[in-house]
């Protein structure tokens, strides 16, 4: 990559590392779909792993004192388990499929019944939720908005929530680099450079919410991130869906079916 485009990439990650320091996951979201649209896909989730490894484990650092030990352990045992499993095929979605699925996911923790409140303490809770995030993790990129609902039960309070989260990301983002990194048939290299700048970006991106976060309200909190989820959800499923019907809908116009 040339130094303009490293340099531009770098902006984004502390762009979006501010946002998901705000929100919790609407950076993520943004960064996944701007480097497929640059990269190919397993460049771009080795890239986006390690910075949002960076985000969260920074984030899971200042917080730690809050890091409720016993669900991010329930947790590892669903993303092993989705790891094995993913590893026996090897799969690698197609970027509309990832942007389509990018769009879904935010909508499948909305539709959760309002009376399903999960236990972070129950292991099999915590391996169910552990398996499908992970899952999700390793076709998507991103699953923090299912993962969020992991969280609606029991007695946490905001630190311990946010702390928590950050560390079980830090492990899905940890399985996603080993996966893609390494596993697939078609396993991605990454430039060293880059991968410093989306360290530092990320840290700093972070660090800068911070504040912020400790400002804003509740109520804020939710308007805020409740509209900026549902519209790059609804941006990804336009433009996967595009993808998707682009390749039958030229070959249509070419083949005079359309007129």
């Amino acid at each position: 990559m040339t130094p303009i485009l490293i340099a531009a990439l770098g902006l984004l990650m502390v762009a979006t590392a501010f946002l998901s320091g705000l929100f919790g996951m609407a950076g993520g979201l943004i960064l996944i779909g701007v480097l497929l649209a640059l990269m190919p896909l397993p460049t771009a989730m080795v890239l986006h792993a390690i910075t949002q490894m960076a985000s969260n484990g920074w984030r899971a650092f200042l917080w730690r004192a809050h890091i409720r030990w016993r669900p991010v352990a329930n947790y590892m045992v669903g993303a092993a388990l989705a790891l094995a499993a993913w590893s026996l095929t090897r799969y690698v979605p197609d970027k509309p499929v990832a942007l389509l699925l990018l769009g879904i996911t935010p909508f499948m923790a909305r539709l959760l019944p309002a009376n399903i409140k999960p236990d972070p303490d129950s292991l099999w809770q915590g391996t169910v939720y552990g398996t499908i995030c992970m899952g999700l993790m390793l076709m998507t990129g991103v699953s923090g908005p299912l993962l969020d609902t992991f969280f609606l039960g029991g007695d946490f309070g905001r630190r311990e929530k946010v702390a928590t989260k950050a560390m079980c990301q830090v492990v899905s983002h940890f399985t996603k680099l080993i996966y893609f990194g390494g596993i697939i048939d078609q396993a991605a290299s990454l430039d060293p450079v880059l991968a410093v700048v989306a360290i530092a970006a990320s840290m700093l991106g972070t660090t800068l919410a911070r504040r912020i976060l400790e400002a804003m309200t509740d109520q804020q909190f939710i308007a805020w991130s409740n509209k900026l989820i549902t519209t790059i959800a609804c941006y990804y499923i336009v433009h996967g869906g595009w993808l998707l019907l682009r390749a039958p809908v030229l070959a249509a116009f070419d083949k005079g079916g359309l007129q």
